[in-house]
């Protein structure tokens, strides 16, 4: 069934590890040349404290970064606190830049929480 067949339709790369997290983070980036688009997935494991607001960076050259324009989403970038352990999010990227990443920052947080955020770039040039 080729028409359900999405391992050859999506290739993941991960811009923020699994890991606790206490301070702000810059995810690593991801080069979406060769695909025509993004949807960024943040899975969250137990959040124990603190504000944790994410955000989609994107960059021509993968060296300068701005936060996406919000007309460029598809959903919203979640803020998570305790109250959002074991959930996962999605955010589609509708831009026309090379590079993105995931930042987080971090506020309030003492023992703060596990996250990560994994890039499923989509619609290969060439499947």
């Amino acid at each position: 069934m080729a028409n359900r067949d999405m391992y050859h339709n999506i290739s993941p790369v991960i811009s923020l590890a699994p890991a606790a997290r206490t301070a702000n983070e810059a995810g690593a980036a991801v080069d979406l040349a060769g695909f025509y688009g993004a949807l960024v997935v943040i899975a969250t494991g137990t959040i124990t404290d603190g504000t944790h607001t994410f955000v989609v960076e994107e960059s021509a050259d993968g060296t300068n970064w701005a936060p996406v324009d919000d007309k460029e989403l598809l959903g919203t970038e979640p803020v998570v606190e305790a109250s959002d352990s074991n959930k996962a999010f999605r955010i589609g990227y509708l831009g026309d830049k090379r590079y993105i990443r995931v930042a987080v920052s971090v506020s309030g947080a003492s023992n703060g929480g596990v996250y990560s955020a994994v890039v499923l770039r989509g619609f290969p040039c060439h499947a």
